[in-house]
């Protein structure tokens, strides 16, 4: 059996004076895909916070590579290949593309191999290579999602933290983000997937997860879960 890369056990998260995550128990294993869905406020992005040590959590654990993330920065973390694009994208706006990508390698010092992992993202995004000069801030909700994820594909992440990839997005960008991180999941990427269009993240994943108010009430096969009739009364509007 694969290698767990994220056990989360019994996770309590405080946030703003709130209880947001009240005791969640998931992992993920070497080579998954796995989507963690949910309404907007039951959690998910609080807890994406949380692995990634930009929010303290108040109890349980969080273990990455079999070792506790408790007092590891996100920079200790991102050497040791975890990698997050953030709600909102988080582009440097200020900067062009190019250097965009530089950042995302900024834990690495392997000239040859960034320039050519640059070459790489604008074989997967050919738009961003049209545009390598141009400054991240003028671009649209779509090519900054890109730029997103190919700058945390720089790190050459074991394990790729997506949050709400498709928010905001056009139907046809979220064609094209969806395509990509199923591609980049075909390459061996561990990805843990949250996301509101359900549908979406259960028909690529391994497995799902499903989060509400706080905690995980439900868990399994992804392709079960898109079938099981709680799930598509919920969250599929069916």
């Amino acid at each position: 059996m694969s290698q767990v890369l994220l056990k989360v056990s019994g996770l309590k998260v405080a946030y703003g004076g709130i209880q947001a995550v009240k005791g969640v128990d998931f992992e993920v294993r070497e080579g998954e895909l796995v989507s963690l869905i949910g309404s907007n406020g039951a959690g998910k992005t609080t807890t994406m916070k949380a692995i990634t040590g930009t929010l303290p959590a108040a109890d349980g654990s969080i273990e990455y590579l079999g070792v506790s993330n408790k007092g590891r920065g996100a920079w200790d973390l991102v050497r040791e290949g975890l990698a997050m694009v953030p709600e909102g994208r988080g582009v440097f706006a200020r900067m062009s593309i190019t250097e965009n990508l530089q950042m995302g390698a900024y834990v690495r010092n392997d000239k040859a191999g960034i320039a050519a992992d640059i070459d790489r993202i604008f074989t997967i995004f050919p738009r961003l290579k049209e545009r390598a000069t141009q400054l991240a801030g003028t671009m649209s909700g779509g090519e900054q999602q890109m730029l997103a994820m190919g700058r945390a594909l720089m790190s050459r992440p074991k394990l790729l933290l997506l949050d709400e990839p498709s928010m905001g997005l056009s139907p046809i960008m979220v064609d094209k983000i969806f395509e990509v991180i199923k591609d980049v999941s075909a390459q061996g990427v561990t990805i843990l997937l949250v996301e509101q269009n359900a549908s979406r993240a259960l028909q690529i994943a391994n497995r799902g997860y499903v989060m509400e108010s706080g905690l995980i009430t439900m868990s399994g096969d992804a392709q079960e879960m898109l079938n099981d009739p709680k799930v598509r009364a919920a969250y599929l509007g069916e």
